[in-house]
């Protein structure tokens, strides 16, 4: 689609950019494991890679955008609101090529007043809020959208509740930036609500007032930054339609949903279910993918899971926390450099936590590793982590690749 300012299929420079993104995102060694069965064995280590793993589709289609539009656009200036995905190497690598990252502040939001006409403006793959899609439109600068498809997918499903009268009730992150584009979609109806929750725990909570009622005031002061403004849980609550962020895990999303659905059984009888909650599946297929493949990796005996990505990636962190789950000692680190050979440690981010802890003698005592990454992680910095790992164990696995 093109009216001459708004762009979301490229520019048709695929081939011109292919050599470029293969520079600074392919990795030899990943393409040794997908030959041998997801699958490299290193001296005394045997390395198992996840299936589906790494950037999805709709990280492709956002980095292959970027890269289009610095070279269709030499010499304009190009902004991007945010990041373009939650990888810092992605976005280091774009910053070099002198595109400027638009800052959002948490209260006020993205600053657009410095946007003018010649500017080329990219929107990221988490999209932007409707709001601020219409004042870059009310610009006229050229603008670039990379949205991917299964953010729209759930942005049509919030849209259409919001247009029959349903609260949106979100699983998510609500200072996320994808859910903050999502929630906006409500405004494109007069009346239109969201609520987001963040997990089971806060979703029970709001069930629980639904069916026994209770106090209000403690609610609306709990979910105050994840609600519509003027919120009223006893108004807004008799109508709610569930939808949820990408990237959440899977099983959580779908669970949130039944206990919604469960709870307007209880509360007006299973005759008048439709009226009064809708659920879809909205999970993003990349997202299911890859947790699916992690816990098909986890059936078979894995000693410690190294999980790689940005640590502001919910995708990622999701992963982590899936493995956890499962008994596995976990390590999300977000490159091969929180990888020390030498010392034999390693430095990480816990599940849960918000900053890095150091791990020493982290492979003692272990022969099956697990491998897998976010989707907004390249395979560069996947096989960059595989050679730490081996050499770690004293094995230079870029010498076992190039056999």
């Amino acid at each position: 689609m093109s009216d001459g300012t708004y762009f979301r299929k490229g520019f048709g420079l695929k081939g011109a950019i292919e050599g470029l993104l293969a520079a600074d995102y392919h990795s030899a060694i990943i393409e040794a494991f997908k030959r041998n069965g997801y699958r490299l064995e290193a001296g005394p280590l045997v390395i198992r890679l996840a299936r589906e793993f790494g950037f999805c589709y709709g990280v492709d289609r956002a980095v292959e955008y970027a890269y289009e539009t610095r070279t269709k656009f030499p010499d304009r200036r190009i902004l991007l609101v945010g990041e373009i995905i939650h990888n810092p190497h992605v976005n280091e690598k774009l910053a070099s090529m002198g595109v400027v990252f638009m800052q959002r502040d948490p209260v006020r939001g993205f600053d657009l007043s410095t946007v003018t006409k010649n500017d080329v403006v990219i929107i990221p793959a988490f999209g932007v809020t409707i709001q601020d899609f219409a004042t870059l439109r009310g610009l006229d600068c050229l603008l670039v959208d990379t949205t991917c498809g299964s953010v729209l997918n759930v942005w049509k499903r919030v849209d259409s509740y919001a247009r029959d009268g349903y609260t949106a009730v979100i699983h998510g992150k609500y200072w996320h930036e994808e859910t903050k584009a999502t929630a906006s979609q409500v405004n494109r109806h007069p009346g239109g609500k969201y609520l987001v929750v963040f997990d089971m725990a806060e979703a029970r909570a709001v069930c629980d007032f639904i069916e026994r009622g209770g106090d209000p005031a403690s609610l609306t002061e709990r979910f105050a930054p994840a609600t519509s403004p003027g919120f009223d849980f006893v108004r807004d609550l008799v109508r709610v339609g569930i939808a949820n962020q990408t990237t959440m895990l899977s099983s959580e999303s779908l669970a949130i949903a039944e206990a919604f659905r469960q709870t307007m059984i209880h509360r007006y009888g299973a005759a008048h279910e439709a009226a009064h909650v809708r659920t879809f599946d909205t999970i993003c297929s990349a997202t299911q993918e890859r947790q699916d493949a992690v816990l098909a990796l986890l059936q078979g005996r894995v000693d410690r899971m190294v999980v790689v990505g940005g640590y502001n990636s919910s995708n990622t962190c999701h992963l982590a926390a899936l493995c956890q789950r499962h008994g596995v000692t976990t390590y999300h680190i977000e490159d091969s450099d929180c990888i020390d050979v030498g010392a034999g440690s390693i430095r990480h981010q816990p599940v849960g936590a918000k900053s890095e802890v150091v791990t020493e003698r982290w492979l003692d005592g272990a022969t099956e590793i697990g491998l897998t990454a976010g989707a907004s992680t390249p395979n560069n910095k996947v096989g960059e982590t595989v050679i730490r790992i081996a050499a770690t164990a004293g094995v230079d696995v870029q010498a076992i690749v190039d056999q």
